[in-house]
């Protein structure tokens, strides 16, 4: 397994995270088994936005003894009510469904202390002007959240997170065909029938990924595999199937981007999500599908595939391109971007402009050219 440091938590979490919204499915002993089956393979992190009392439990009963292993999200203003799942700001439905949290999973502390599930500007202004916000704050202070973060699916919200230094880290909806999107406020329109003719990145999600990248904003995915839809053909918006592989690397390739938080029903679902570890590039290669689906294309758009490799001059072109466009957008290259850049040693200055990578890209991307922009821009 393999680790990266969540944003300014300094937390080495799993590339591969456990989110554990299917555990009540099961019996019991079955979804503990799964759990510690998890740990077992190195997997560290655990999101439980789950109010309902069998999945706390499940969690709960599979940590203990091991709860040093992992590092949990726990939700606040997520809460269970008359039976149901109901996301609230009531301070007498946000407290006792956080203490019911603490309980079930038997410990006295939570690292990742998520703001639960902000998705429009109403929301975000309920939640931070009140008694809600305080008592997160509360928390935070009494050191029963590590640190604070937030859950959305809206990119303009989690930019709205991001830029109040509020949070430390982002739980985020990421996976090729949401990246396609414009932001919304109704996380239903996400599932709704994609257009044709869609091409590329949304602006306001790459501007989301560059600002977490500068600010040191670690990002934990949800929704990698659009609930299973990116499995099937006949549901996928490409018209073509991904792998779980293929998915992973996709949000692991995101800047910020530290762990892909999977569902699992199986010891057998964690086995395949692990074998991302050594999976090789052809089982990786999202970009190969992408380029070749029915429906959409990022043509002309650098994805970060890799496709490019080898280089004569053994720059890492993927590394370099994603740099250029989180610098390019700012007036002056950001410190840390450049510091990033500059480490890689090699850099676009190297390129002698054989575009031999250029034959491999399937995106037909001009990258003799973004070198020279690239050298251009930072001065190497």
């Amino acid at each position: 397994m393999k680790y990266r440091t969540l944003g300014k938590t300094g937390l080495q979490v799993s590339e591969i995270g456990f989110g554990g919204e299917w555990l009540e499915r099961h019996d019991e002993e079955e979804s503990i088994a799964v759990v510690r089956h998890a740990a077992e393979l190195g997997i560290n992190i655990i999101d439980c936005w789950m109010p309902d009392p069998k999945s706390r439990d499940i969690i709960g009963k599979a940590m203990e003894g091991n709860r040093e292993h992992w590092f949990v999200q726990g939700h606040i203003g997520s809460t269970w009510q008359n039976g149901q799942y109901v996301r609230s700001r009531e301070m007498d439905q946000v407290i006792p469904a956080f203490e019911d949290l603490l309980k079930r999973l038997r410990t006295d502390y939570i690292d990742l202390g998520m703001i639960h599930y902000i998705d429009s500007e109403d929301d975000w202004n309920n939640s931070m002007n009140g008694d809600f916000i305080k008592y997160v704050h509360e928390l935070h202070d009494k050191g029963i959240i590590r640190h604070i973060g937030m859950s959305t699916h809206n990119p303009r919200m989690a930019k709205r997170a991001v830029e109040s230094g509020l949070v430390e880290m982002i739980l985020f909806s990421i996976n090729p065909a949401f990246d396609m999107k414009p932001a919304s406020d109704n996380l239903d329109t996400m599932f709704e029938a994609y257009d044709t003719g869609l091409s590329g990145i949304d602006p306001e999600r790459a501007e989301l990924y560059r600002l977490c990248e500068e600010k040191n904003v670690g990002i934990t995915v949800m929704k990698g595999f659009f609930g299973g839809r990116l499995f099937d053909p006949e549901r996928s918006p490409f018209g073509i199937a991904f792998t779980p592989a293929q998915l992973i690397h996709y949000a692991l390739t995101r800047p910020a981007v530290c762990a892909v938080m999977c569902g699992f029903d199986t010891c057998e679902q964690v086995d395949a999500a692990v074998s991302y570890e050594d999976a090789g590039p052809e089982d990786k290669d999202y970009a190969s599908i992408i380029a070749n689906a029915p429906l959409h294309s990022y043509t002309g758009q650098c994805t970060y595939c890799g496709h490019c490799k080898p280089c004569p001059m053994n720059i890492d072109i993927a590394m370099v391109n994603k740099f250029y466009d989180l610098a390019v957008s700012q007036p002056s290259v950001p410190d840390s971007i450049r510091a990033h850049y500059e480490d890689l040693g090699i850099t676009a200055s190297s390129c002698i402009s054989c575009q031999s990578c250029e034959s491999r890209c399937p995106f037909g991307v001009k990258i003799a050219e973004r070198m020279r922009k690239t050298a251009e821009l930072f001065g190497k």
